[in-house]
């Protein structure tokens, strides 16, 4: 696993060793030996995790952890902040700075490199996220950035899996603040609610009897629906093998009793923070994706779309020797609407227009809006007999109700033309289908529109 790892800490001894154990496993490594330094290196260059000591002239971590937090450009960065401070009151006020982990003086190789793979990971994944969204559009950023302020706008729903009823009601008192926490004994019935369910957080207690709560992570991290929540493991102190095989695991964070609630509530917050910061990023990923072969007005798909799956459609359809049909339908006399009501009253009917067309149409067939007022169906094994009667129902329905306008305008009786082309000889590329249909569209149109016309065979 190859990242790049800023190490900061004033003393060069300590930053030498860091640097060595790191370097050991091909990290790249960067150093600074103050806060300054650190942030003009996270603005210049790229950082997957930085390791940042607390104790430090002028700027200590904290102030480095928080306004590293609070750029655009370096709030995605991980922060473990290494420290010989190992009070609970010291992690609290870590971790509300925007901290991800601490490591205690001297640091544990181990725990070290495991803590670093792990987040070295999470930060990949985030990162994937992030350049699609921001190739792709800047909508929805920033609610995103809004998530690192350390405040939730919506309670967390948390599921806690832990074996003892009295540690039960001590965690869900602790996390009551930000926190729905629905606890459960079962562990196998924890994966099923994980998977039925919608959760911000799943906390494991290693306390579970007769069960492994590592292979309970691992079903977690296995199934396609819990895959992407954040698991916080509760371990025992001292049980450094199970921290470090669980993080290989992909468990997110660990805490270690006895409980601080302060400090629970703080890396619970971290990490309910992060995922809805990912689920951000991928909701907003996926709906560019969704804009970009749609049209903005109808909902329909759009020309892209259609010129992507026609093509596939067509090739589909001349191997396994199938029908193809396609209809082109077009609104009669549509610049009479924009001229006579205006443009708004136009965009009212287009929407009505593809509200009627999808209601025709069958769930295999494909709809898409050519352009202006031109709307294209694309029938699979469908023969032209049986595609004619499609579009003989859809005239009819154009016809014979009349047009609503939210302007309280005389509602409008329109009619639509529809030319239809099937795949057939002499019929070699999409284009000739298309080009068919629209010639079958255009003697529609000349010989008195309001009717559906077949291309010749």
């Amino acid at each position: 696993m190859t990242a790049r790892i800023l190490v900061v800490d004033d003393v060069p001894a300590n930053v030498k060793l860091l640097e060595a154990r790191l370097m050991a496993e091909y990290f790249d490594v960067l150093t600074a030996s103050n806060g300054r330094d650190a942030l003009d290196i996270c603005d210049r260059t790229q950082v997957d995790v930085i390791l940042l000591d607390i104790m430090m002239p002028e700027m200590d971590g904290f102030e480095v952890c928080e306004r590293l937090k609070s750029s655009p450009r370096t709030a995605h960065i991980p922060v473990v902040m290494v420290t010989a401070l190992d009070q609970p009151s010291d992690r609290v006020r870590g971790l509300k700075a925007g901290a991800d982990d601490f490591l205690t003086k001297p640091v544990n190789d181990l725990q070290l490199i495991s803590r670093v793979k792990s987040l070295v990971r999470l930060k990949t994944l985030s990162d994937e996220l992030r350049i699609r969204h921001d190739t792709t559009r800047q909508a929805g950023m920033d609610d995103i950035l809004r998530l690192q302020d350390g405040r939730l706008e919506e309670q967390a729903h948390v599921l806690l899996v832990d074996s003892r009823a009295a540690s039960q009601e001590r965690i869900i008192k602790s996390l009551k603040p930000i926190a729905e926490v629905f606890a459960m004994s079962d562990p196998q019935a924890a994966v099923f609610e994980a998977a039925e369910n919608t959760f911000d957080l799943i906390i494991v207690n290693c306390n579970l009897e007769d069960y492994d709560p590592l292979r309970l992570c691992s079903q977690i991290r296995s199934l396609e629906r819990t895959r992407f929540i954040p698991i916080l493991l509760i371990t025992e102190q001292g049980d450094e093998q199970m921290i470090i095989r669980a993080l290989d695991l992909g468990v997110n964070d660990y805490i270690v009793r006895p409980l601080d609630p302060n400090e629970l509530m703080a890396r619970a917050l971290t990490q309910v923070r992060r995922k809805r910061y990912n689920d951000l990023l991928r909701n907003s990923v996926r709906q560019t994706v969704e804009l970009a072969v749609t049209d903005g007005l109808t909902g329909l798909h759009n020309r892209r779309y259609l010129d992507t799956q026609l093509r596939t459609l067509f090739a589909r359809a001349k191997v396994r020797g199938r029908p193809l049909t396609i209809c082109i339908t077009d609104i009669d006399r549509f610049k009479l609407v924009n001229d006579g009501y205006g443009h708004d009253a136009g965009d009212e009917v287009l929407k009505e227009f593809a509200g009627r067309i999808r209601a025709t149409v069958r769930g295999a067939d494909l709809a898409c809006r050519f352009g202006g007022e031109e709307f294209v169906l694309v029938m699979p094994d469908t023969p032209a007999e049986v595609a004619a009667t499609v579009a003989e129902r859809l005239r009819g329905m154009i016809e014979a109700r009349p047009f609503q306008l939210r302007s309280g305008e005389t509602p409008l009786m329109l009619t639509a033309s529809m030319g239809i082309a099937t795949v057939g000889p002499g019929i070699d590329t999409p284009e000739q289908l298309l080009k068919q249909a629209d010639r079958a569209l255009y003697e529609a149109k000349n010989s008195g529109r309001n009717r559906v016309v077949a291309a010749a065979a």
